[in-house]
């Protein structure tokens, strides 16, 4: 310690040193390690610790230590005026104690595991008129701090104040830059020619690191119109549960946020009597809340929002990035929204021209049979065709634009064939099983054809007259190269002279030209006739 006159030399070597020392640092943390550790060193002390204010200029914030729980950093906070450190912020003067805990101000501060120190010498951190914090020195022993060691904390937080805004300046610096690259990365992905869950994933995922928040989520009105749906969430730090569906209507938070399409900031969702989901909100850890609205052409679509663990009073210019954040979103979901209306528009049109295609060319293959068949027989037959067509896109209407259900379709199909083709007195079965596969629209589709006509032929030939019960069985493997469709029926086989009709040579066309597949006819030990199809593992690609 330096209380007596021979050790002022020493003094002044400290706070060059600490001044030296400083000179160095630019960046707020290197700052704040740096003055701490510094003045731990030269005053001979156990503690040194620094409060900053927050930007609402009412709480004093711990943000570096030597002595205290690291834990507590950027956690432990105290009002100002509060304790023996927040006291020399509102009085702008030192206040010290040889047993700090017996001063009228002292105030234990949470998580700082503070109780082995006795004495305690706090400094106001000013630049010029303005207070921006304070550093404080403990120790382990009882001391009494002396006129020249109160002078030189305060020198040295003199000296600190000038390197912290140094810092505080080149940090912004830092951050708007590093704002300015991320709102180009954003206006990047936004203009990409990308799906729209694809856009928002890389929004919320940007949107996090750039507010340094725990959770940044979108909600978007549903295609209706009543509901608001979490289409995207960015979670770190918290386990973030998915939303369910919000009524427009609704008196939460979000919902106000959309009806009014203004902003709003809630300090501490935990407490706040607006924020419905307290419960969540605590189970999460969630504290504050900004939520800004998605506008287009003054029409709300949305709701982008971010989460804090601890709270946080968010700045002008974070507000301001936030609602420039969903300015941009915004535009970005209407333009991914056009562009994928056109794309599902110009696919549908190739879809149903291949279609039309398929259908003019089984009606080509059957002229050559014309004569041999009945205008009923070849109206029958070609129903069947298009409505397994029908079936994979009823399939895709329902539960997706991109892969097929092919079981399911298969099912469809066998049940529409079963209804319409069985004779009055005749019990045969139709049974779908096996692996499930989902494919593209134009393979769905060859294969619901064919299976189609391979069972239609087994309904038409291989129960006689006579038959009043059947089995046809369609299953679906995998080997490691090949899809594998077996179509197999318990009747009288195939007869030793058989030749393949306009049907099977459909079911080879298609196989062969649309699916580069093998087609192969079984003759099971049991009786009845099987079928395989080979197709290669490929067609399961998305095309």
């Amino acid at each position: 310690m330096f209380n007596t006159p021979s050790a002022r030399p020493q003094a002044m070597s400290a706070l060059r040193e600490i001044a030296r020392a400083l000179s160095t640092a630019w960046d707020l943390d290197t700052a704040h390690d740096l003055i701490v550790r510094k003045t731990t060193e030269v005053m001979h002390v156990d503690s040194c610790t620094i409060y900053l204010l927050d930007p609402d200029g009412r709480t004093l914030r711990l943000r570096a230590s030597t002595g205290l729980a690291q834990r507590a950093l950027g956690r432990a906070t105290l009002a100002v005026g509060e304790g023996m450190t927040g006291y020399a912020v509102q009085s702008n003067q030192p206040v010290f104690a040889r047993n700090a805990q017996l001063d009228p101000h002292f105030k234990w501060v949470d998580e700082a595991e503070e109780s082995p120190f006795a004495s305690l010498l706090a400094v106001p951190l000013q630049i010029e008129a303005d207070v921006i914090g304070a550093m404080n020195v403990q120790t382990l022993r009882p001391h009494e701090f002396s006129t020249d060691e109160v002078a030189l904390l305060s020198l040295i937080g003199d000296i600190a104040a000038g390197t912290l805004a140094k810092a505080q300046l080149y940090d912004k610096q830092s951050r708007q830059i590093e704002e300015m690259r991320a709102l180009a990365q954003v206006s990047e992905v936004v203009t990409s020619p990308q799906y729209l869950d694809d856009i928002l994933d890389v929004v919320t995922e940007m949107a996090g690191q750039m507010m340094d928040t725990a959770v940044c989520s979108i909600f978007l009105l549903n295609e209706n119109g009543t509901h608001l749906e979490l289409r995207s969430a960015r979670r770190a730090q918290t386990p973030y549960q998915h939303r369910p569906p919000l009524p427009m209507d609704s008196d939460s938070v979000i919902g106000s946020v959309l009806k009014t399409g203004q902003p709003l900031y809630i300090a501490d969702v935990q407490t706040d009597p607006r924020y419905k989901g307290k419960a969540l909100a605590r189970q999460e850890g969630l504290v504050s809340l900004l939520a800004v609205p998605l506008s287009v052409r003054d029409r709300v679509i949305g709701v982008f929002t971010c989460y804090t663990i601890e709270p946080r009073q968010f700045t002008t210019e974070q507000q301001t990035l936030f609602a420039t954040l969903a300015n941009q979103t915004a535009l970005a979901i209407e333009n991914a929204r056009l562009v994928t209306n056109t794309a599902v528009v110009r696919e549908m049109h190739h879809r149903i021209k291949n279609n039309l295609q398929t259908v003019a060319m089984l009606m080509q293959l059957q002229l050559g049979d014309a004569d041999q068949l009945t205008a009923h027989e070849v109206l029958q037959t070609n129903i069947h065709r298009i409505r397994s067509i029908a079936a994979v896109h009823e399939i895709l209407s329902e539960k997706g634009f991109r892969l097929v259900d092919v079981k399911d379709v298969l099912e469809r199909i066998c049940r529409m064939t079963a209804e319409t083709m069985t004779r009055p007195n005749q019990n045969v079965h139709i049974r779908v099983f096996g692996d499930a596969l989902s494919l593209p629209s134009k393979p769905a589709t060859a294969v619901a054809l064919v299976v189609n006509e391979l069972v239609q032929n087994s309904l038409e030939h291989a129960f006689n007259s006579s038959s009043t019960d059947g089995q046809i069985d369609v299953s679906l493997g995998r080997s490691l190269q090949e899809v594998i469709i077996i179509v197999r029926d318990n009747g009288r086989g195939l007869p030793p002279d058989f030749t393949r009709g306009l049907g099977l040579e459909i079911v080879e066309t298609l196989v062969q030209e649309d699916l580069n597949g093998r087609l192969k006819f079984n003759h099971p030990t049991q009786g009845g006739t099987e079928i395989s199809l080979r197709l290669p593992r490929s067609i399961e690609l998305n095309q």
